[in-house]
């Protein structure tokens, strides 16, 4: 009896498994088909929902213009949903890219927070440089006031300076001035083209006329012996002083001695020299022509004893008497 009790219990519990597997399955399957139904469903609706979309898009209208009074048509054209969404967003980009293009070409981008003009930038540089250039000089002023307090104020240590041992660096014992062979032969060189240079001969061969600087009395003339190697014209003061001929202004000064001073290079070595001008009106460098006024005589420098012109005439750097070459008369 015990041995059919427990085959019984054992076919009993193989049969509730069984159904236990048999209706897991049978959900399984029944939510399957329900998931397949719902899934064409939405299929179905995405499907109407494009179809919608699309004949909404491209639906077209008849855009017309009619007289109010009489009712003529007087343009039209077809338009639909799609055409316009299409021009709208090209016009849209067109309408953003030439605002941004005008804003950032035109002086408009001043007014945008951000955007500084050109002007307020140059502005800016050239304050800095100068700010720059003010601090060096306050700097300069600065170490220059210091220095005079510390001289006013006695502060000023005394230095020490060695004469004898400066010049003893300096001091050279031996030179040797003899020039060496290669400077010989170079120099024998320059001298052999220079005697017979074409253009030195050319130029000699040129005259030169001389014209008379100033009209006046001549109170003193040239006198090698006595170391006057000019010719003093005495004039009124003011009295326009010419070029004798044509040159170069080489000096433009004035001196404690002579005064206003002026010397002009002319061809062929020459040189004129115009002393005690009241004011000279050429300055080192300017071309002259012959004639040209350069300056006013005066009485200007202590070796002036009046109102004259003190001329000297010079020719490849040894004086000569201008009366040679000029007529004063």
């Amino acid at each position: 009896m015990e041995l059919f009790r427990r085959d019984e219990f054992l076919q009993i519990d193989y049969l509730f498994y069984l159904n236990l597997v048999l209706e897991i399955r049978c959900r399984k399957f029944i939510e399957l088909k329900t998931l397949y139904i719902c899934l064409g469903i939405k299929k179905m609706d995405v499907n109407k929902i494009k179809n919608y979309l699309k004949e909404k898009l491209t639906f077209k209208y008849r855009f017309v213009v009619l007289n109010e009074n009489t009712f003529e048509e007087r343009f039209s054209f077809k338009l639909n949903r799609l055409n316009a969404f299409v021009f709208g967003g090209i016009f849209s980009v067109l309408l953003i890219s030439l605002t941004i293009l005008f804003i950032v070409f035109t002086p408009l981008k001043e007014y945008i927070q951000g955007y500084s003009s050109t002007e307020l930038q140059k502005k800016a540089s050239n304050l800095i440089y100068r700010v720059d250039s003010l601090n060096q000089a306050l700097s300069v002023n600065n170490l220059y006031i210091e220095n005079i307090q510390q001289v006013l104020k006695g502060e000023i240590k005394r230095v020490t300076f060695n004469k004898d041992s400066v010049l003893k660096q300096l001091q050279i014992d031996k030179i040797d001035f003899a020039p060496s062979a290669v400077d010989s032969a170079f120099r024998e060189e320059v001298e052999q083209l220079d005697r017979f240079s074409v253009f030195s001969e050319a130029t000699k061969s040129n005259d030169i006329v001389f014209t008379v600087p100033i009209k006046g009395k001549i109170t003193e003339h040239y006198n090698s012996k006595e170391k006057h190697f000019a010719i003093d014209i005495a004039v009124d003061i003011d009295t326009p002083v010419k070029a004798v001929a044509d040159g170069t202004v080489i000096f433009s000064g004035f001196t404690s001695d002579t005064g206003y001073v002026l010397v002009l290079e002319h061809s062929q070595g020459f040189l004129s020299v115009y002393k005690h001008n009241s004011s000279i009106f050429k300055n080192q460098g300017e071309q002259v022509i012959s004639g040209e006024v350069i300056a006013s005589a005066g009485s200007t420098g202590t070796f002036s004893t009046g109102p004259h012109l003190h001329f000297e005439l010079w020719n490849d750097g040894y004086p000569v008497n201008p009366s040679n070459y000029i007529n004063f008369k």
